[in-house]
Parts: C-alpha cells; structure tokens; sequence
C-alpha cells in the first residue's frame, strides 16, 4: 500500500529538522551552474522523486512523474503549487544521468552515519545475498560479438555452410538446438545494453539480466552496501567485491559517529562475521575470508569425499566454517540471513518496483537499486521502540531532501 499523505508530510518535517537540505545541494554542487543550460530539477526534489518510485511501488521514471502530477499529497512533498508542473520524465532521466554514482553513495554514507546515531548500526555481523535483475533489453536484439551478425543471420550463414542453400524455420530451429553454448556471453551481446548478460532467471526463463547483491546486518536489518553486476556474475566472484565494500561504508561510519562520549556504536574494523549461502561456498571463498580474519558462516553444498593434497589452508578454512555452522550460532545466524536478506530483496524489488529494471547500464541500475535499499530500511526503523521514535521511522529514507529555495540551472553535458 502507498504510503499516504500524513506520512509524508511527517518526512517534510524531519528532513527540515535534520538539515538534509544542505548536505545533498552541497555534494550536488559540482554538477550545477549558476546560468547554464535549461532550468534544473533541484538535488532534493531529485531524490524525493526516486522515493516516491519506492513508496508508490513504480517501476519508471515515467510513471513517477505522472504520478507526482495526479496526487496533491505527492505534490506537497515535493512543493509543487497546484498549478505548477511536475517535472517531466526526461528531466528526471538527464539529472539522474549528471549526479554521479559516488555521490549517490555519499547519500547512501549519510544515511548509514544517521542510523548509526539512533542504534540501527552495529556492522559486526553481515549476511551477503543477490537476486537478477530483469534488464531493459530483448534477446531477440543480440548480435555477435566477433562479426555484428544477429542470430538468425548467424543460424541462416551456419545452414549455408553446412550445405543448406535455402534453410527453412524449422531446419534453422533444429540446427540450433544442436549447437552447445549457444547464449554464451563471450560470444553474443546486446549493443542497446551491452553491460546486461545472458542469465537465467528464477522464473527458468532465459534473458539478458543484472545481479543486485545486498550486505546486511544481521543485528539490524540495515543494508550497509549494494552492488550490482552483469547477470551471469558468480556468486563466489561478487561477494568479493561486496563484503569489502561494506567494510569501508561499516569502518567510515564508526570513525564517524564513534567517540568517548557515547562509546563504541558501530564495529570500528567493519564485519567481523560474514552468512551466506551455499552458492557462495568455495575453497578460495573462504581461504579469503579467513586471510581477512572474517569468521565465515556459508552453507555447504553436498560434494562428496573432498581431496585436500596440497592445499592445508583450504582444507583448514573448509573445515572451520564446517564447524561454525553445525553450531549453534552458526545454526541461528543462518536463520537470521534467510529473515533480513530475503526481506530486504522483497521491498526493494517486489513492492519496490525493480523487479524488473527500465534503465541500462550498471551505473544508472545501481543508482535505482541504492536508493530503493535506502527506503527499504524505514520498515526496520518502524519497530523500533525509543524514545524518538518518528525520527527513527524516517532516518533511512533521507536519500530525499526537501527543495531547495536556491534556483540553479543544470549545467550542459
């Protein structure tokens, strides 16, 4: 269900309280001129428009902009008169384009130091999981990487050569079924989104795809880190990537938000406990987990009697994450991973409206991706019983900030 307009109006409150404003206009500053160019959507108005996309659950910029025009809650949100237009859907796509993905990580930084402040950060302990990400590209669009060639032009030139002069549909059709690696992405890709891989999704359809791999304390339920890779990336190869970069946003906010006055908020030295599961289970997985002095705890596949000469240190870090999770903590943290992740995965993409992405390229997908994850968090926040409790409900959903009075003009790319 949308949120409704109470609700918004209680965000208005608290981003005027917190001074969001004037953090977002200062990391948007570089990609702004004085009088330049047509007249610009402000940085605060642009982040609220991607929370709307959230809340409303829509998928487009499009429709976020046609939605911001039909609800008089949304356009007090975003200090729209009656009369005045929203802004159109290109102009969301150009500003979404100028704002650079590190400063969309910046807002992502804030919000992490915010929730830090009110005891929904600890970062000692971090579940790693990722889901496909439809993209917004069709497999009938793909071509050879090598020649340019389409695939019927390529099936239609294979026939040919084979001896075939004039092959039919049906002898193209089984002449392809007989081909091995036949959507292998060293061979094919799509020049509208040449980023988006070959993959096959849950569903057992075959389509061009991204992965979204989310870090989450286990203790919160906050997501510390968002990654997003081409569709047919391995599990065992992103979790490289994500785990390290939790690690930084975990040890930026405890510099941050720690000191002697209130004591040791956020783990200093990041995730000391990494949960995953079996797909990211491998020998040089966890020998780096270990070499990084993370305690593992990744569900293993059955692969039989396992061969361990010349490798101890494999053999070492296989049996102790073995070990770990036939404990009971270990046992308990697996069920953490399962509750946290899987519903992190659920508001961001299912009731998020990312399911299935209308943007191409793995900057401007993960730019969608974090802001949605930085929504996802107000649900934790929700139930969360303090004293301030209203700011708790609201302090992940700050990667929107209320307009700006300063009028700036977006500079010409």
């Amino acid at each position: 269900m949308a949120a409704d307009g109470g609700f918004y109006q209680r965000l208005n409150q608290l981003l005027e309280e917190r001074g969001f404003d004037e953090f977002v206009e200062g990391q948007c500053e570089r990609f702004y001129a004085e009088a330049m160019g047509r007249p610009s959507l402000t940085p605060g108005r642009y982040f609220r428009l991607l929370l709307i996309g959230y809340f409303e659950g829509i998928e487009g910029e499009r429709g976020i902009a046609w939605r911001a025009a039909d609800s008089l809650a949304l356009r007090q949100f975003l200090e729209l008169g009656l009369t005045e237009p929203p802004p159109d859907h290109s102009t969301i796509s150009r500003t979404r384009r100028l704002i650079a993905v590190e400063t969309h990580q910046a807002v992502f930084r804030w919000v992490l130091e915010l929730l830090a402040e009110k005891g929904l950060l600890k970062g000692k302990t971090v579940g790693i999981d990722g889901t496909t990400l439809e993209a917004n590209a069709a497999m009938r669009s793909i071509v050879r990487r090598d020649t340019g060639e389409g695939y019927e032009e390529f099936l239609r030139r294979l026939a040919e050569e084979s001896g075939i002069a004039t092959p039919t549909r049906e002898q193209l059709a089984k002449l392809d079924r007989k081909r091995a690696k036949k959507g292998s992405n060293d061979d094919w890709v799509n020049p509208h989104d040449p980023e988006a891989e070959i993959t096959q999704l849950k569903d057992g359809r075959t389509h061009l795809a991204y992965k979204a791999e989310h870090a989450v304390d286990l203790e919160t339920g906050a997501v510390v880190a968002v990654t997003v890779a081409g569709g047919a990336a391995g599990d065992t190869e992103t979790i490289l990537e994500t785990l390290p970069q939790a690690g930084e946003h975990i040890a930026e906010v405890a510099c941050a938000t720690n000191n002697e006055e209130v004591g040791e908020r956020v783990h200093p030295e990041g995730p000391i406990e990494a949960v995953t599961d079996k797909g990211y289970h491998s020998n040089d997985t966890l020998t780096a987990l270990q070499q990084a002095k993370v305690r593992s705890y990744v569900s293993e596949p059955d692969r039989g009697r396992r061969r361990w000469q010349d490798k101890p240190e494999a053999r070492q870090a296989v049996y102790d994450n073995r070990r770990r999770i036939h404990g009971e903590h270990g046992k308990q943290l697996l069920r953490y991973r399962g509750e946290f992740l899987e519903r992190s995965f659920a508001h961001a993409y299912e009731t998020g409206g990312m399911r299935r992405v209308y943007l191409r390229g793995q900057a401007n997908v993960l730019k969608r991706s974090g802001s949605r994850s930085l929504c996802a968090l107000h649900r934790k926040a929700h139930r969360r019983k303090c004293s301030d409790l209203h700011l708790s409900c609201a302090s992940p959903l700050l990667s929107g900030s209320r307009r700006s009075d300063k009028t700036t003009s977006a500079t010409s790319c």
